[in-house]
């Protein structure tokens, strides 16, 4: 070929590649001459047969072999082409160099390979690339263990692997303890050091065979192989220490880190991957709220089956409820202390069930809280709220919503939509948000009272006093109404520091010149308080319960007339 090929070599040099012809009868292999500036580490003699040469490939040495078996030739006379990539190298203690193969076999007679004609070029970068684009889809960045994906896949193929030779596995969910905080204190690349780092103590202290992901954010996933129950306490108690006992170094400085962890046995207590997850996550959050770094393991518990039982049937009844129209609204009276003419009227949510009982609010809005439902319920007293208002020109209502609606998108668009709809409701649309609520992040609530009062509609805080918020706090948001708490409110005929409080609270309200409603009065007595202190507004069982009927319908309102 040299004769043949001198023009050709010296492109294909160029290129960084090399031509070759192998003769399948004698197995001899003749190369442009080229060959030694691609293969410059191989000794020519190690490449001129098929045999000597399928000796450097790995991993599979038959891999050209196969190649032509695998391509039958389209017609007699025309080639069938194949591409292959394959690694050389002389030993073990050199690199592995990838190769490129493409080219085309010819049959004889018979139909089988005779000839075969191709070129090959090193290809270490392209091949580089593709694994490294081959472990980013297996593996997470930050930390180079397996991303969730294949974290999931590799525990289901334990518990089905456990299942299968009656073996004993155990995943665990190993959580980073306030890495929120970190993030505040510090930013997120100190809190990504630490993800890290906590990676690599892990890691340092898994046993052969143990799998090792990140599952989320702040956690990670390990599965333990062949692990009893005492195995799985000592590894817990070695991966604990192991983070906890030194600090963790950062271009911030040190940083104290802790880590709990909840496990799951499998397949005793988890028969999949799923289960197992849902598990360990369950025994890891009853890890964190008993105590930052501790371990939990899942065991059965009859008592939190038959809730979650409770917790499927209750759902079911509030879905099937607000589909079939049946959650409806009771409204109680609020009144002016002095006249005891009514105000406006508190919305509270019922549910009417199909045996003619109706469920309090005390009764569905925790569950639906928890389970999720709340803003579904919210958005259906909305509707009902506004259509009330919409039908009673004259009727003034108030609303409570929970914490999460607060900040529904879709709430704020179903409210702006019905108010845009209706005019002049939301001037008689009272909004109540809890004291927990306007806490927990003043400036989203800020913003949030600031929307709802530019449509018109008016703000209450609602169970006053229960939590921590000052009165420069109410001032900053611009509330226009504050509910004492009942608690406080029903006893002041008889408790002298409930009455201090609530007259404190009635005091600096109307300094600020926010109105004010005394929840839960239970006596005249209490009533006439509250009316000498100069309390706005109270409601309660002295002035009336809420009722499903509409009182304004009503001929004669009972209400308690004034006293004195």
């Amino acid at each position: 070929m040299t004769s043949v090929l001198p023009q050709v070599s010296t492109i294909l040099a160029s290129l960084g590649q090399a031509a070759f012809v192998w003769d399948i009868a004698t197995d001899a292999i003749a190369w442009s001459d080229d060959l030694a500036e691609v293969f410059p580490d191989i000794p020519a003699a190690s490449l001129q047969s098929g045999a000597e040469f399928a000796k450097l490939i790995e991993p599979d040495r038959a891999v050209r072999s196969n190649a032509l078996s695998q391509s039958p030739p389209l017609r007699q006379g025309e080639g069938a082409r194949y591409r292959i990539e394959y690694g050389m190298r002389t030993s073990t203690s050199n690199p592995v160099r990838w190769i490129e193969e493409a080219g085309a076999w010819f049959a004889g007679a018979d139909g089988r390979p005779a000839r075969v004609q191709g070129i090959v070029r090193v290809n270490n970068e392209s091949h580089a690339r593709d694994e490294q684009l081959l472990k980013l889809s297996r593996h997470d960045p930050l930390t180079g263990e397996l991303n969730r994906t294949h974290l999931v896949a590799a525990l289901a193929e334990a518990v089905e692997e456990a299942v299968r030779f009656r073996a004993s596995c155990v995943f665990m969910l190993i959580g980073i303890d306030h890495l929120a905080r970190i993030n505040d204190a510090f930013g997120f690349d100190v809190a990504d050091a630490v993800i890290s780092e906590v990676a690599r103590r892990i890691r340092s202290r898994m046993r052969g065979g143990d799998v090792l992901g990140r599952f989320s954010g702040n956690k990670f996933g390990l599965i333990l192989k062949n692990c009893s129950v005492e195995d799985m306490n000592a590894a817990a108690e070695r991966f604990l220490a192991g983070i906890r006992d030194d600090v963790v170094p950062t271009q911030s400085g040190p940083v104290l880190v802790t880590v709990s962890i909840g496990a799951v046995s499998l397949p005793r207590y988890a028969r999949s991957a799923d289960e197992a997850i849902n598990r360990a996550h369950e025994t890891l959050d009853m890890a964190k709220r008993r105590r930052a770094g501790s371990f939990s393991l899942w065991r059965p518990n009859v008592e939190r089956d038959a809730q979650r039982r409770v917790n499927i049937r209750v759902t079911d009844k509030i879905v099937t409820a607000l589909n079939e129209r049946r959650i409806v609204m009771a409204f109680e009276p609020v009144v002016q202390a002095l006249s005891r003419e009514v105000a406006f009227y508190e919305c509270l949510v019922r549910m009417e069930q199909h045996d003619g009982q109706v469920l309090l609010a005390p009764d569905i809005v925790p569950v639906a809280e928890k389970l999720g439902l709340i803003r579904l319920v919210d958005h259906r007293v909305l509707e009902l709220a506004v259509g009330e208002l919409t039908e009673q020109p004259g009727v003034q209502l108030s609303l409570n919503i929970s914490p999460d609606t607060t900040m529904d998108p879709d709430w704020w668009a179903s409210i702006e939509s019905l108010l845009r709809a209706h005019p002049g409701v939301a001037e008689r649309l009272i909004v109540e948000i809890t004291e927990t609520v306007a806490i927990r992040d003043i400036d989203d609530v800020r913003g949030f009272v600031t929307r709802l009062k530019n449509f018109g509609c008016r703000i209450a805080i609602d169970d006053f006093g229960a939590g921590y918020t000052s009165f420069r706090n109410l001032r900053k948001l611009g509330v226009d109404i504050v509910k004492i708490d009942g608690a406080f409110v029903q006893n002041i005929a008889h408790s002298a520091d409930d009455r201090a409080f609530v007259q404190t609270l009635i005091d600096l309200a109307r300094r600020l010149g926010i109105k004010t409603v005394a929840e839960w009065v239970q006596d005249e007595a209490s009533a006439l308080m509250l009316r000498d202190w100069g309390c706005d507004y109270i409601q309660g069982r002295l002035i009336g319960l809420a009722s499903s009927q509409r009182p304004w319908q009503t001929p004669t309102e009972a209400v308690v007339p004034a006293a004195g």
